[in-house]
């Protein structure tokens, strides 16, 4: 836009020429001078200029001749028109007749890849619902772990109260320390798998989405173009469309309309195909979790029948020598009774034998001899001496072996009960317990 604000030193030159510069126009009066005019000067003023005979007859055959020359033009323009309206009408009728043979050939593209469509919806809900039905199975079977992993949770615990010295880092709980891991491990795959699971649903779901909408796309199409190829001359419900035969900017063309297809095919395909794996892998992976939980489980609990054995074995050993230890105890203590008996016997002789010394010490002057007799007695005494400090020697050996027997009989009952409680712990408690572990089918998500 020019600039209005510019200020003018002078008056603009007019744009025109002042009609006062321009020269008069002058005009020539024809007039009839030749050697036939019809008049001259001196009849001006008097009468018009007429043409002559022949020019009269010239007119006459000039429009003889532009009227057979318009009527020719017009039959051979009528011979145009017919022949055009023929030709137009053949290559129209022919045209409509390619028109509704390539729109028929679209029908038949479209129902192609419409049925294609369709079936690869029917697939993947099919295929969508075996995954639902695997990511239930798996849930199922995640389920199923909380139980033994409460179980061998629950046996740690209970073991922990045995008493010493059965509280050992024994098979046993080297097996339910790798039970509780596995579990640990199998539920954490499982929650990974169902996560997995989750995503490939909603794979699933969004390119059938995707089908679903081509299908519907594809089935509007096809409607639409099954009402155009019905469409014919005498159809009453046609009218006209002048704007409707330009292209549209966005519209595609048949190379990206069946390539469009052809990759929501693909992908869901590849997703079809990706789900039916991953349902491989889940049947794979509640298999063998559960193959591995059951072959855990039958070794703990075949580590705690042969602990169990252990211990009744080491019980009735224990009760076995408890038994033979209680018979000791007691012939010890008749053995002592015996002893301080015979300690007791032996006190009389000693008495009557140092009587004899004390009243032979007696004997008066010469008679205080040292005479057989005497020395009998002074060795009765050396003996009865003897005798009694080996029955007490003897005495207390047997003493000391009753104390030792009494603490054998206590470790020997200790023992026992401590083996029964380790027993009642690992028979009532825990294999008891044990019987109400998931089966397979349970660990397989199948119940």
């Amino acid at each position: 836009m020019a600039q209005t604000d510019v200020l003018l030193t002078q008056q603009p030159a007019p744009q025109t020429i002042p009609a006062c510069a321009l020269p008069p126009k002058e005009y020539e009066v024809a007039c009839n001078t030749g050697v036939h005019t019809s008049s001259g000067l001196a009849t001006t003023g008097f009468r018009t200029a007429k043409y002559l005979e022949d020019e009269w007859f010239q007119n006459c055959y000039a429009r003889y001749h532009q009227a057979l020359a318009d009527r020719d033009a017009s039959e051979r323009q009528r011979h145009e028109s017919r022949q055009l309206a023929t030709e137009t009408e053949v290559l129209a009728e022919r045209t409509q007749q390619d028109s509704t043979r390539k729109l028929g050939e679209r029908l038949q593209d479209a129902h192609c890849w419409k049925s294609e469509l369709q079936q690869e919806v029917n697939t993947l809900a099919a295929e969508t619902d075996l995954l639902l039905a695997q990511k239930q199975r798996l849930e199922r079977a995640l389920d199923a772990t909380a139980l033994p992993f409460s179980m061998v949770t629950d046996h740690l615990q209970c073991r922990e109260r045995r008493q010493h010295p059965d509280l050992v880092r024994d098979r046993v709980e080297i097996e339910l320390l790798k039970e509780a891991e596995l579990i640990r491990n199998i539920q954490e795959l499982l929650k990974r798998t169902i996560l997995q699971a989750v995503d490939q649903i909603r794979l699933n779901r969004e390119h059938k989405e995707i089908c679903e909408r081509d299908w519907s796309d594809k089935v509007e199409a096809y409607n639409i173009d099954e009402t155009c190829c019905h469409y014919h001359n005498q159809s009453t419900d046609v009218q006209f469309h002048p704007h409707s035969a330009a292209f549209e900017e966005s519209a595609s063309t048949p190379e990206t309309w069946a390539q469009f297809t052809q990759d929501n095919l693909l992908r869901a395909e590849r997703e079809h195909q990706a789900s039916a794996n991953l349902r491989t892998l889940i049947d794979a992976i509640l298999r063998d979790t559960a193959e591995d939980l059951r072959l855990q489980c039958d070794a703990v609990n075949l580590a705690f029948a042969r602990r169990c054995e252990e211990l009744e074995d080491a019980r009735h050993k224990l009760q076995y020598h408890l038994q033979k230890t209680l018979r000791e105890i007691t012939d010890q203590e008749q053995q002592i009774a015996a002893l301080k008996q015979a300690i007791k016997d032996k006190e009389a002789p000693l008495r009557v034998a140092q009587t004899r010394l004390y009243q032979r010490s007696r004997r008066p002057n010469v008679e205080l001899c040292r005479d057989a007799a005497q020395f009998r007695l002074l060795s009765e005494v050396e003996e009865l001496n003897l005798s009694l400090t080996l029955l007490k020697e003897k005495l207390q050996e047997a003493q000391q072996a009753l104390h030792n027997l009494e603490d054998t009989r206590m470790c020997l009952e200790k023992d026992i009960a401590v083996k029964t409680n380790s027993l009642f712990i690992d028979r009532q408690k825990c294999m008891a317990y044990r019987t109400r572990y998931p089966t397979v089918l349970q660990l397989a998500g199948y119940q």
